[in-house]
């Protein structure tokens, strides 16, 4: 694990100091961008986007104790990035440009948090994630997201309330 004598070193543009630290935290970063995408290939490129972010702009970080919150936020914002990258490829289909957006969800699936994320928007799924992945307070996530706790609590009441909705929906539909 790393210390915040590290972090400071690691400001002060110490190479080995960044990378004990990016060691430290890489399976919480992973498992943030793998929620994300749910592609272990495309999880793997994001921390390492994450990593390369880090690198260039560690200098700027303010708060030696908020490292771990600011590689988080590095991490949710490459995943996001990611994601609408995604959404301008459009697949050619028998001449015809189509594009997907499939959002319908299958009873045969396994019924979890993990698949219902994709109904959440961007900022309500960062949330849960933070929440009930990283096991996060909703001060934590406040700080890390930059917004009144009053915020992060309506964020968690509404997504809760159509998670629920999307699980009777789904129980009703057999």
């Amino acid at each position: 694990m790393y210390t915040t004598h590290d972090v400071k070193k690691a400001v002060k543009g110490n190479k080995k100091a960044l990378e004990k630290i990016v060691q430290g935290e890489k399976h919480r970063l992973y498992r943030i961008a793998f929620l994300y995408v749910k592609n272990e290939n495309d999880a793997v490129d994001i921390v390492q986007e994450t990593t390369y972010k880090a690198l260039i702009s560690i200098g700027k970080l303010k708060d030696v104790n908020q490292v771990s919150g600011w590689l988080k936020r590095i991490t949710i914002n490459c995943a996001i990035d990611f994601l609408r990258r995604q959404k301008k490829i459009v697949p050619f289909e028998n001449g015809y440009i189509e594009i997907r957006e499939d959002r319908s969800f299958h009873s045969e699936e396994k019924l979890d948090l993990y698949h219902l994320l994709d109904y959440l928007n961007e900022r309500d799924k960062t949330v849960i994630i933070l929440k009930y992945y990283e096991d996060l307070t909703n001060r934590e996530i406040a700080e890390i997201l930059n917004c009144p706790e009053g915020t992060i609590k309506s964020c968690l009441h509404r997504s809760l309330k159509l998670l629920k909705g999307r699980i009777e929906e789904d129980y009703m539909n057999g």
